[in-house]
């Protein structure tokens, strides 16, 4: 697809449209552009075909929900409370999704006014340099289809607690949830939305469940023990190892909330964008709040912080089950919990594959279509599917975990490493790209107030998120530098996934010989809306009637 101008604000005419303008071409006067730069009439008689709008209101608002509740909340918040306490794990999990809501306002702010399935990827290419976009999405897409081949290993494993390996190898469990996520992602867009939208449900109704579970179990009433705050007057707590405790949990906390930022790729295929994204990011603040500040506050508050078992809680295999802080407050009204609990964390996984198998296929279908990858991967069939995108995702992810079946694992576990920080370099990059679309936005002219979404506390919330999520990226090693004798190939290990995306980036840059983009040339083109988004769009810009005053003057 080729790239388009960039916009250069300027006061509108007061009379109406002309033809020109319903073909979303450019009139000039002077330098200035009248109109945002969109496709040619010859393009929008022979448009090439483009993904499908097919995400409605309730598919985007789930899928933010879906990126937010995982494995990292069932399993790994126990772990979490035993390492830093109840009161430590609280403070990380709270500066951490604060981080994450500032990034979302960030994204929203960018991706309602470009919605692309490109997301923050594209944004950083046109915003801050075109390698810094090819990195980031490069980087993002072996996350995702790496992540995948995680979830369909896991899979099999959780279903271990049921079915014995005997009856059917695992391998074979794996392949038959691969292609479960493949058939969902082949149907439509709308299809996914459909299967995220019902996991999701699962999942909230379980954390709703188990927040009323656990006020009644501390307040006594179910148990006959009131609790109240006796765990944290432990000795030790309520926070273990100060802030070095805080430090090693906001690695934790910052994998338990990645694929949040799901929502920027969603934002390209939604029916309408312009309402549906800043309603999705609206309510993440209350997310966070109720599905992880509440549920860790009732887990410290009825478990006990050094009990063993939350020491044996943040693996995800059959064992773990039995020991999750969820399981642990819910057997306490329920016999059957730990069987319940099975069954949604497997579902959690399916989600996080299927999302996984979602985000790569369009990322790497956005870098395709942007030149930063084979041409054949920016394909899309009758359906708005990117087959070839998809085959190859899949290609890759069948690879990943065929490498943890083979030898002693070291190449999964390689891959694993690079991946690790792949969600914090991809925050980072949401962080900086917001910074300068703000910058280049009033720069070429834009009216801040008339955004379809502003994002709050502009500057400081992506300076925030630059700051936390440079410590989260530098602090990988901390547990391993705090070791007595520290393992060099650990180390290796916490960081590797870094200079893969220097090189990445540096290679890039060095090749093409790209540039930071000067914020009179960032590109607000917008190719894939439809026609009364469009209007809309064009609305956007048009100047107030003190602004068009003061140029007449």
């Amino acid at each position: 697809m080729p790239r388009r101008n960039s916009i250069e604000l300027a006061a509108m005419p007061s009379s109406p449209r002309s033809s020109t303008h319903s073909a979303r071409s450019v009139q000039k006067v002077g330098s200035i552009s009248k109109l945002p730069s969109f496709q040619s009439d010859k393009q929008l008689l022979n448009p090439e075909p483009d993904l499908k709008r097919g995400l409605k209101a309730r598919h985007l608002s789930m899928i933010s929900i879906a990126g937010t509740i995982g494995t990292g909340l069932f399993l790994a918040s126990g772990a979490s409370i035993a390492q830093a306490g109840p009161l430590g794990a609280l403070i990380a999990y709270a500066m951490i999704g604060s981080m994450v809501y500032t990034l979302m306002g960030s994204l929203g702010e960018m991706a309602t006014l470009i919605p692309t399935a490109g997301s923050f990827n594209t944004y950083a290419a046109r915003f801050v340099d075109p390698a810094l976009g090819f990195a980031l999405g490069i980087n993002y897409f072996l996350n995702w289809a790496v992540t995948v081949a995680v979830e369909i290993a896991a899979a099999a494993m959780i279903l271990q607690f049921w079915v014995s390996p005997t009856l059917l190898p695992s391998w074979v469990w794996s392949a038959i949830f691969l292609v479960f996520m493949v058939f969902v992602n082949i149907l439509s867009v709308r299809a996914y939305g459909e299967a995220e939208y019902w996991f999701s449900v699962v999942k909230v109704l379980t954390v709703i469940i188990f927040i009323i579970v656990g006020v009644l179990v501390d307040a006594g009433v179910v148990g006959g023990d009131k609790i109240g705050f006796r765990n944290w007057q432990l000795e030790g707590a309520p926070i273990v190892d100060g802030f070095g405790g805080i430090l090693g949990v906001f690695l934790v906390a910052g994998f338990s909330f990645q694929g949040t930022e799901l929502i920027g790729i969603a934002a390209g295929e939604s029916e309408n964008p312009r309402k549906n994204v800043p309603k999705a990011i609206k309510q993440v603040f209350w997310r966070i709040l109720l599905f992880y500040i509440i549920s860790i506050f009732i887990i410290g508050l009825v478990i006990p912080y050094n009990d063993p078992l939350l020491l044996n809680s943040g693996s995800v295999d059959k064992s773990a089950i039995a020991v999750s802080p969820f399981t642990l407050v819910l057997q306490k009204a329920f016999a059957p919990a730990s069987n319940i609990m099975n069954a949604v964390i497997l579902i959690t996984v399916l989600s996080a594959g299927n999302s996984g198998m979602y985000a790569s296929t369009r990322t790497l279908f956005m870098l395709a279509r942007d030149g930063k990858a084979p041409a054949i991967f920016g394909r899309v069939n009758a359906r708005g599917i990117p087959m070839q995108s998809l085959a190859f995702t899949t290609l890759i992810s069948a690879l990943s975990f065929c490498c943890s079946l083979f030898g002693s694992g070291e190449v999964y576990n390689w891959l694993l490493n690079i991946s690790s920080i792949s969600g914090f370099i991809a925050w980072l990059g949401i962080a900086l790209s917001h910074f300068r679309f703000r910058r280049a936005y009033i720069a070429q002219g834009g009216d801040v107030s008339r955004l379809p979404y502003k994002a709050a506390l502009f500057p400081f919330g992506p300076l925030y998120a630059l700051l936390l999520c440079s410590i989260v990226i530098c602090g990988q090693g901390y547990s391993e530098f705090t070791k007595p004798d520290p393992s060099a190939i650990n180390l290796i290990a916490c960081y590797i996934g870094l200079p893969f995306f220097i090189i990445l980036y540096v290679g890039y840059k060095v090749y093409y010989k790209t540039k930071l983009v000067p914020l009179m040339e960032c590109d607000f083109s917008v190719s894939n809306l439809e026609d009364g988004d469009i209007d809309e769009f064009h609305e956007l810009y048009e100047p107030s009637k003190n602004q068009a005053d003061e140029k007449d003057q």
